[in-house]
């Protein structure tokens, strides 16, 4: 007969409290949309506030006496401000130095923090506020053409017939009928404005065709330019030949050189398809590092870009006021979750350092010599390096950018997988399409490598890949099969 009974256990269980919530969700948060998200905050909770610049340590408390880091909320400043690890790199003995300014006193930003309603207008400075399309454009410069009124709305019907791409899509007498009864024309009326339209920029505007539009550019040139009259022919007759690759076939129907040819091709291939594409009406989008990583007098330093730090604070006047009341629960509330936003702000800080110091830590041949020396590395290595989870290292490393001498590059790009090599060391798969790309740069135009010989010298290299995985390489990097690149008569570059 079963009988009731209580039992004690102990266990232990991961508990998702809200302040570990935030704080994953601050680690993952692009430095754009972290900003956007303090603004936010700023807005709704009383207990933090904006720092300006130039405000230092030295401001007044109440009560005569600033609360302190732990007990304010306020993000206090990482305990190491300087770390040196040594990396051994060409027989030489580097150093990743980390730089790392007292960032939680100052609130942790520049002037130039995005989400700074003052900041917003000199934001606006540099980017692109043109915004025009192609037809705004175009009859921008139609205006200072100083066209007869007649030909001026030709001139305007034309451009409206116009795609994105800067292609005429309309027929002339159709364009000519839109017109009536206002203006009385023919196609053919339409047709001599249209070549002014066309000398307008962007150069091919207004073309009929993908011949027409490379044929007016190649116009704009000075017709003394090598290989100029064949590069015409082409666009007007021999296109399809082109796009077949079939150059033997192009030669002898064109009669010409294979010198003059190579130049005619190089004149046709400089051409853009869709000059519309060049008018953009969209903003730019600019990519804003996380990390600034450069050559120092002892190896290399890593460095927090302060413009992307939130400028925030405590708001201690309200804090001291509540004081131990047990009243004003919501103002409690608020000042619970500036606390926590503090502290979160504080361990995203310190994870960004540890993991960008730790894959640079890694990367010391990249920095120096390039692609090709990229070492292999997985999200697991610099968890163990860090003492943190995997799932940390893919947060702080999404959406995370690396300013290096060699580029701007998401933190992302430095893992990649391994392939073993005989000698039992592995080599990146970044290193290995550096090298394949490297190898078709260099061979002969006229005997191009096959990806059974690219995996030969790889071998011979101590890289043992398979034919098909170099063919998955160079697919993926957008190169042509040695076929194509034989009948082009040119590698990639």
């Amino acid at each position: 007969m079963l009988k009731p009974s209580l039992q004690l256990k102990l266990g232990q269980q991961l508990t998702m409290t809200p302040q570990l919530q935030q704080a994953i969700r601050l680690l993952q948060l692009p430095a754009l949309e972290l900003q956007a998200h303090i603004r936010e905050l700023l807005e709704t909770n009383v207990m933090l506030e904006p720092v300006d610049e130039g405000e230092g340590d030295d401001e007044s408390e109440s009560d005569g006496e600033r609360p302190g880091a732990a007990e304010a909320g306020e993000v206090a400043p990482p305990t190491e401000p300087a770390r040196e690890a040594e990396a051994a790199t060409d027989g030489r003995e580097e150093t990743v130095e980390v730089l790392d300014e007292d960032w939680g006193r100052q609130g942790a930003g520049s002037a130039e923090s995005t989400w700074n309603g003052e900041d917003d207008d000199r934001q606006q400075d540099i980017a692109d506020a043109a915004g025009q399309s192609l037809q705004e454009y175009l009859l921008w410069q139609i205006e200072l053409a100083h066209l007869a009124p007649r030909e001026f709305a030709i001139a305007r019907a034309i451009v409206d017939a116009v795609n994105d791409d800067g292609y005429l899509i309309e027929p002339l007498q159709d364009i000519a009928e839109t017109l009536k009864p206002d203006v009385q024309c023919t196609g053919e009326d339409v047709e001599a404005v249209l070549a002014r339209v066309q000398a307008l920029d962007p150069a091919g505007v207004c073309a009929r065709s993908i011949g027409e539009c490379i044929e007016l550019q190649l116009r704009q040139l000075d017709p003394s330019t090598p290989g100029m009259a064949t590069a015409v022919a082409i666009a007007r007759h021999h296109l399809e030949q082109l796009a077949g690759r079939d150059l033997a076939a192009l030669k002898r129907e064109l009669h010409t050189s294979e010198e003059d040819l190579a130049e005619a091709l190089a004149l046709v291939r400089s051409c853009h398809p869709r000059p519309g594409a060049t008018i953009s009406t969209s903003a730019p989008q600019y990519v804003v590092p996380d990390v600034f990583v450069r050559r120092g007098d002892r190896g290399w330093i890593v460095e927090i870009n302060a413009a992307t730090l939130p400028r925030v604070r405590l708001n201690h006047g309200y804090a001291n006021l509540l004081g131990r009341s047990a009243s004003h629960a919501s103002l409690r509330a608020q000042l619970q979750e500036a606390r926590w936003l503090l502290k979160s702000l504080e361990i995203r800080h310190e994870t960004l350092i540890k993991v960008a110091r730790s894959i640079v830590e890694r990367q010391v041949a990249f920095l120096e010599q390039g692609e090709e020396h990229m070492r292999p590395m997985i999200l697991k290595d610099i968890a163990e390096a860090v003492g943190m989870h995997e799932s940390t290292i893919s947060r702080i490393t999404s959406g995370k950018y690396m300013h290096t001498p060699r580029g701007v590059f998401e933190l992302r790009y430095f893992f990649s997988s391994q392939i073993e090599g005989a000698d039992g060391s592995g080599t990146s798969s970044t290193a290995i399409r550096a090298k394949i790309r490297k190898l078709v740069k260099e061979e002969a135009p006229l005997a191009p490598l096959s990806d059974g010989r690219i995996a030969e010298l790889l071998s011979a290299e101590g890289i043992p890949v398979a034919r098909r995985t170099v063919a998955k390489y160079r697919e993926a990097l957008n190169i042509p099969s040695s076929g194509e690149r034989k009948r082009s008569g040119s590698a990639p570059v």
